[in-house]
């Protein structure tokens, strides 16, 4: 190969290695306590639940006693959460998602952090009651 056509090559190969991002281990959140001044009711954590990942961007869809069904939609990406809850805990587990690189126990790195903030958000929902 020529000496110029590895000056253009090198370069362009090291963006495409540092444009593309790691997939990670999923984080999913288990049994997180609802710590709040007072005992909470069941509406009380589920609407907590519902405004934190609304103000994150999340669309939050109850689905039962103790169920809330989290989306998150961004350019082209979907990550579908599902949330369990009582007056004691709440778990953030992965349920589907699109053009995140899902392979059954690794996913785009990204998704981590917006689970982690979520559930920062949920935290601090539930705390300011």
């Amino acid at each position: 190969m020529k000496l110029g056509t590895l000056k253009i090559l090198i370069p362009a190969i090291a963006l495409l290695v540092v444009g593309c991002r790691a997939s990670t281990q999923i984080y999913d959140v288990q049994n997180a306590p609802v710590v709040a001044s007072r005992a909470l009711s069941m509406t009380e954590v589920e609407q907590s639940i519902r405004v934190a990942g609304a103000g994150l961007g999340w669309q939050m869809v109850p689905r039962g006693a103790g169920s809330v069904e989290g989306t998150l939609l961004l350019r082209t990406h979907r990550a579908v959460v599902d949330i369990k809850y009582d007056t004691k805990s709440y778990s953030i587990k992965y349920k589907d998602s699109s053009n995140l690189q899902y392979d059954g126990s690794t996913i785009h790195s990204n998704y981590n952090g917006w689970i982690q903030n979520l559930e920062r958000a949920i935290r601090g929902a539930v705390s300011a009651l």
